[in-house]
């Protein structure tokens, strides 16, 4: 695949195992479905309310988020048999205040849905770093791809708590890559992805 081209050269899903190596997203463009296996972490606003806070007073991330994917989304407890009863995105934009600085501390990726902001694309291109964008309105179909659950911290943030799940062909799309191409402003655009 040609890196300057926005055209997916396969519409078949490519299979990443989790956590993501540089030269993994590096290859990545804006409308690719990727499959995604291993580790994950979950957090939303008040969460990364708490990582930024830990950033500042460390200078790290905490909990070895370094490297690491991080799926902007509540859980709601185990059900079905299932480690988790659903799992769906959060709208990513809520986190932007945060995402440009994780991803300067080393998060690999991020995954939600929706549109992000100038800085969060920024944020991608400084870092080589990508914005996974998964469907809403499914998420007891994504708890099937979820494996296994456990608490990491902030109990007391209830479903915002932190939670590394373990993700087995979680279904999501590239949505910003490290060249900085963002598929809904592509799209908006009018062009062909």
């Amino acid at each position: 695949m040609d890196r300057e081209n926005n055209a997916v050269a396969s519409s078949k899903p490519v299979r990443l195992t989790l956590p993501l190596s540089k030269q993994d997203l590096v290859s990545l463009r804006i409308g690719q479905e990727v499959l995604l296996s291993g580790p994950a972490f979950t957090s939303r606003d008040a969460g990364h309310v708490r990582i930024l806070e830990e950033l500042k007073k460390t200078g790290e991330l905490p909990f070895g988020l370094e490297g690491q994917v991080i799926f902007y989304a509540g859980p709601t407890p185990a059900a079905a048999g299932r480690p988790l009863g659903s799992v769906g995105p959060t709208t990513a934009s809520r986190m932007d205040f945060a995402t440009p600085a994780v991803m300067d501390a080393g998060v690999a990726a991020v995954m939600g849905k929706g549109k992000r902001s100038p800085e969060v694309i920024e944020a991608c291109k400084r870092n080589g770093s990508v914005y996974f964008a998964c469907v809403g309105g499914i998420a007891a179909l994504l708890a099937t791809c979820v494996v296994s659950s456990e608490l990491v911290a902030w109990e007391d943030l209830g479903t915002e708590a932190l939670l590394r799940i373990e993700l087995v062909d979680f279904p999501a799309f590239v949505a910003i890559d490290t060249l900085g191409q963002d598929l809904y402003r592509a799209i908006q655009d009018g062009k062909r992805v």
